[in-house]
């Protein structure tokens, strides 16, 4: 099992790349910051593809101020080059850790 983790700003954020096959277990978002809530939208990228509405799995999930959104009900499996992208409603207030092993 392996991780990644990165800091997020507002578009653009691929927070994960599979190379050749793998499942991601878990993805945690951490909402750094002390005083406001901030939103994050989730997309499952096919390989070669770019995220937008088509591709969305979650959407506009507000996280409260120091708080952590959990995502660990469902395992995702993915092939080389399937990504995971997020964007945040303000630069660097939302940290991603993904979970990951390689199958």
């Amino acid at each position: 099992m392996a991780i990644t983790s990165n800091v997020l700003v507002t578009t653009g954020n691929v927070i994960y790349t599979s190379t050749n096959n793998s499942v991601v277990s878990v993805m945690y978002f951490c909402n750094t910051d002390s005083t406001y809530a901030r939103n994050i939208n989730v997309y499952l990228v096919s390989s070669g593809g770019t995220a937008g509405s088509a591709n969305q799995i979650y959407k506009d999930i507000q996280i409260a101020p120091k708080d952590t959104f959990v995502v660990d009900m469902e395992k995702l499996v993915l092939g080389n080059g399937d990504f995971i992208s997020a964007d945040v409603s303000a630069n660097a207030s939302v940290t991603s850790t993904v979970s990951y092993v390689g199958i």
